[in-house]
């Protein structure tokens, strides 16, 4: 079973960056699509940030369009999600997935993202 385990979150002060990592037990080339959603306390969840293997669609939510970078390395099995110039508006809850044709959808365990202002 495929697994994907987070890290990088934590606590920065507005304007700071943090960067998240999710980390493959196996390849990342099983998935197809693999992203980052976010939920801050009383919300909704958000899809934040996807990127399709091979070079191909990537998406942002438009409030961290600039701001935010998602990157794969296949080499490392690890997906990242640069942020900056964060806002308290950015504090949430944020997860990865993966989306394998073989086995669906694999979730991370989710990493605390909080900016204090």
């Amino acid at each position: 079973q495929e697994q994907l385990v987070e890290s990088g979150g934590g606590l920065v002060q507005a304007g700071g960056s943090l960067r998240l990592s999710c980390v493959a037990s196996g390849s990342l080339l099983i998935f197809n699509d693999m992203g980052w959603y976010r939920q801050a306390p009383g919300q909704q969840r958000e899809l934040v940030a996807s990127s399709r293997s091979g070079g191909g669609i990537t998406y942002y939510l438009d409030s961290v369009r600039g701001r935010f970078t998602i990157s794969r390395d296949n080499a490392k099995n690890t997906v990242y999600l640069q942020m900056t110039n964060l806002k308290p508006e950015d504090t949430a809850l944020y997860t990865c997935y993966g989306d394998s044709p073989f086995s669906g959808r694999h979730w991370g365990q989710g990493s605390q993202v909080t900016v204090s202002s």
